[in-house]
């Protein structure tokens, strides 16, 4: 059996342990120590000294103990106490006439070793009483703790109270959001100048909803707000109302309100309320009592306070679309502000933010970051900043500098170089090809990105290889064009495997995945087919999470449709095929230098397919070379091709398919965490 891991903790006992452990120790109290304690203790002493004290007439009652055959009498000591003694048998015939003779001594069967009646009382049932109720109470105080409370304080709120400016939040530590601050402002406003607004007839809204996708800072905001307005925080989950007890997180909510209005003006923060805030069942079947009953308590205490008192509420979900209405209406809460992914200049302040505490080269550039990182959230750029620190330390630099920076992102992306991995002379062959496949097809067609690096590493994520590309400006709209650019790029791969080696691998499993996903968006939600036209055949739910896409319309549509996916299919294949053919020479080169290199830069790329070409070297600036020095440097980008020639979007866990053509990730295009603003999140 194997043992538990170092630093692991022990499992905990159950309670029955516990009791049966008491026990025990009582049981063996009574037996040993508690008969000791009652029992008065006999001095030894010799058999001379018993005859002296016979003769002086310091024994008073003598008794024979048959069971230890020993004397055993009382008397006086020397100080004239009474005292029990005990002494050895001697061949002495003289003993009961010298006993008779001394007028003072009594003969006994026993002598009374036994104390008090009181003091046996203690000892029998007081004391171990006493330590039953103990031990009782600390348990029942433990299995309480372990249930969420003690008896005496189901009803009690969990509530985190922070005292003024203790929540150490300003809306200076907040990047990125300008306009969900802005809104927060005035109630900060409020709060502090509470007669301007009243002067006019103004009221401090009851609630703001803060709503979002997990990261963007939301729990930030609120105690950003408590920190600016210099009012007590009370900070609570919404699970933390959910009890085994029904009418328990009613109860929680009563205190919490009523906590609150005691230190009022202040601001009390619910995180992630849908937990207790979801839409009531209207049949009143197969519903939660319990949830129920603590959102009823929930909006009757929102309905019951006073808002000129300065108490807030503030929600954080990024479930907005499963509350209760009831929870929405205005005089609950008033506003909703969206917290969502930051726009370039928010990832630049937001990098700036997280760098403080951090030592930075003269080669950082945030910008450069902030445009790989597209549709990345704040919690995603602490991270790679705190992990481009780290490989800093690793390399023994003193500050972080561009490269780590890179190399932080690409980890994310597509994870670290997998050294142990070797590849047979042939896979690096069919791997090279499809990556410069997808990387031919993108330097070939206008709409495209610019390619920032080929490589055939292998990566911990499963990725054999992959294409990155950089944007060279952030968009929030993508044409038709672009899109079909994209689906073209995304066949590339598998049409450059099918052209050269005359068959195709697994390796275009993650491709094909996404090239559908975006085909399928074309057709039912952006209304970019010829068949269906402006008609929408699709909704999106859960906006803030997976944005997963539902078909709304009949079989027989949804099989039209498929039939429209799989003709757009087809025509970008074909297109890809037809790029690749007739550029067939520039992708051997390419491909011959890349299986020598493992890795290229895109100027390496642009550079070779130029020369193919008879396409004459753009003249640099000197800044232009030193930009191009910096670009060579690992780096991530929104739209990056792994596997072979499998592409993912930055932030996705989107793995691509290993050499015998499992793929390591289940997740989807639409899954992923990161996208291009304003686009659909199946891009």
């Amino acid at each position: 059996m194997v043992g538990p891991a170092n630093g692991s903790k022990t499992p905990k006992k159950p309670l029955i342990f516990y009791y049966a452990v008491t026990l025990v120790v009582l049981m063996l109290l009574n037996w040993l120590l508690f008969p000791m304690l009652a029992q008065r203790q006999g001095t030894e002493v010799g058999y001379d000294e018993f005859l002296s004290m016979v003769d002086d007439g310091r024994v008073e009652t003598v008794a024979y103990d048959k069971q230890e055959e020993q004397i055993v009498f009382e008397g006086k000591n020397e100080d004239g106490k009474a005292a029990v003694y005990k002494t050895g048998i001697f061949p002495d015939q003289d003993l009961v006439e010298r006993l008779l003779d001394a007028d003072s001594v009594k003969f006994a069967s026993e002598i009374p070793t036994q104390a008090s009646p009181l003091l046996s009382l203690l000892l029998g049932y007081a004391i171990p009483i006493v330590i039953i109720l103990v031990v009782g109470q600390w348990l029942s105080k433990k299995m309480m703790k372990s249930m969420g409370g003690n008896a005496m304080s189901f009803g009690k709120s969990n509530a985190k109270i922070y005292a003024e400016t203790e929540t150490g939040k300003t809306f200076a530590d907040v990047a990125g959001q300008d306009e969900a601050k802005e809104a927060l402002r005035e109630i900060v406003d409020f709060l502090h100048n509470p007669g301007k607004y009243a002067s006019i007839g103004a009221k401090l809204p009851k609630g703001a909803l803060l709503v979002g996708p997990p990261g963007t800072g939301k729990t930030l905001l609120a105690k950003a707000v408590a920190g600016e307005a210099h009012v007590p925080f009370f900070s609570i989950s919404g699970s933390e109302f959910v009890e085994m007890f029904v009418g328990m997180g009613a109860a929680k909510v009563r205190d919490l309100f009523k906590q609150a209005s005691e230190k009022a003006p202040c601001i009390v923060f619910i995180d992630e309320i849908d937990t207790i805030g979801k839409k009531r069942d209207g049949a009143g079947f197969g519903g939660n009592d319990e949830r129920e009953q603590t959102l009823n308590q929930l909006l009757s205490e929102m309905d019951g306070f006073d808002s000129t008192k300065g108490l807030l509420v503030l929600g954080a979900t990024n479930r907005p679309e499963v509350l209760d209405p009831a929870l929405l209406r205005p005089g609950r809460f008033d506003r909703r502000v969206v917290v969502d992914k930051p726009d370039l200049n928010g990832r630049i302040n937001i990098l700036k933010v997280h760098s403080k505490d951090v030592l930075l080269d003269e080669s950082v550039d945030f910008k450069e970051i902030a445009l790989a990182t597209s549709g990345a959230v704040g919690a995603d750029l602490a991270n790679m900043m705190n992990e481009a620190a780290i490989n800093a330390v690793k390399h023994g630099r003193n500050a972080v500098s561009q490269k780590d920076l890179f190399e932080a992102v690409e980890v994310v992306l597509v994870g670290k170089e997998k050294k142990d991995r070797i590849m047979s002379r042939e896979e690096r062959r069919i791997v090279s090809y499809h990556e410069v496949g997808h990387a031919l097809v993108s330097a070939l067609q206008k709409h495209s990105e610019p390619v920032q690096k080929i490589t055939i590493v292998p990566r911990t994520m499963g990725a054999l290889g992959y294409v990155m590309n950089v944007p060279e400006e952030e968009k929030y709209l993508n044409t038709k064009k672009e899109l079909e650019a994209r689906l073209v790029e995304l066949m590339a791969g598998r049409a450059a495997e099918e052209i050269v080696f005359e068959t195709v691998t697994t390796g275009a499993a993650n491709d094909i995945q996404q090239a559908t996903n975006l085909a399928r968006a074309m057709v039912t939600q952006y209304g970019m087919s010829d068949k269906f036209g402006l008609m929408g055949l699709a909704s999106q739910e859960n906006q803030y999470l997976t944005g997963r896409a539902v078909l709304n319309c009949g079989d027989a549509t949804a099989a039209e449709i498929d039939q429209e996916i799989m003709k757009i299919l087809k025509d970008s294949y074909d297109e890809a095929k037809r790029l690749l053919s007739d550029n067939k020479d520039a992708m051997d080169q390419i491909a011959a230098f890349l299986i020598d290199k493992e890795t290229i830069t895109g100027k390496e790329f642009m550079k070779i397919f130029r020369k193919v070409k008879g396409i004459p070297e753009p003249e640099e600036t000197k800044e232009d070379e030193d930009k191009g020095r910096a670009l060579q440097e690992p780096r991530a980008n929104p739209k990056a091709q792994v596997g072979q020639g499998e592409q993912v979007n930055p932030g996705s866990q989107t793995g691509p398919e290993d050499s015998d053509g499992n793929n390591d990730s289940e997740n989807k295009p639409e899954d992923t965490v990161w996208s291009h603003p304003g686009n659909d999140r199946n891009l």
